[in-house]
């Protein structure tokens, strides 16, 4: 042993959802906007990814939103595409769109413009939508646009840990 250095890895979020959503048979699938789609690079970094990663869309876009994820107009007029509403939304409509079990949504201002008086650089609204319930966070980053986006993938993927934990293994497919 002398000369050798014993290693424990930590489990990235990325490996521990996988085994949650392996261990119960669950798919998910990611509404991106603020990330661009890194919560979904991330999460098929892991080898064997197809069993339980449906696809993601990155909706950029207002009309993307709408369109694709059903995200209804009167949200994005009421409360703007940065909010708790939309991200609640988003989550909702990839589940629906894709058969998902899981849908997990990012929104926000990454930075460096985009603010508005009410809404800082750095404000995203994450959300996860499972058979179990919904969660949605609100977070505050004060990094650069970099920085913003790769909090808010971590955030995102340990959102996805926390409520698939919180699901019985339903089997692949179900959105009830």
């Amino acid at each position: 042993m002398w000369g050798r250095v014993a290693r424990v890895a930590a489990r990235t979020m990325e490996q521990q959802l996988a085994d949650i959503l392996t261990r119960q048979e669950l798919t998910i699938a990611t509404a991106e906007s603020c990330t661009g789609g890194l919560v979904a690079h991330r999460i098929t970094t892991v080898p064997g990814s197809s069993a339980y990663f449906v696809g993601g869309i990155v909706s950029y876009s207002n009309d993307l939103k709408e369109r694709l994820l059903h995200v209804p107009r009167e949200v994005l007029e009421q409360h703007g595409a940065v909010s708790r509403e939309c991200a609640l939304a988003m989550a909702r409509g990839v589940r629906a769109t894709t058969g998902a079990d899981i849908g997990v949504s990012t929104t926000g201002i990454a930075g460096p413009g985009g603010a508005t008086p009410t809404k800082p650089v750095g404000l995203v609204y994450i959300a996860c939508v499972t058979p179990a319930g919904e969660a949605c966070e609100e977070h505050r980053w004060d990094g650069d646009r970099a920085s913003n986006i790769a909090r808010t993938a971590e955030a995102a993927l340990r959102l996805a840990v926390e409520m698939a934990r919180r699901v019985p293994g339903t089997g692949a497919g179900t959105t009830a």
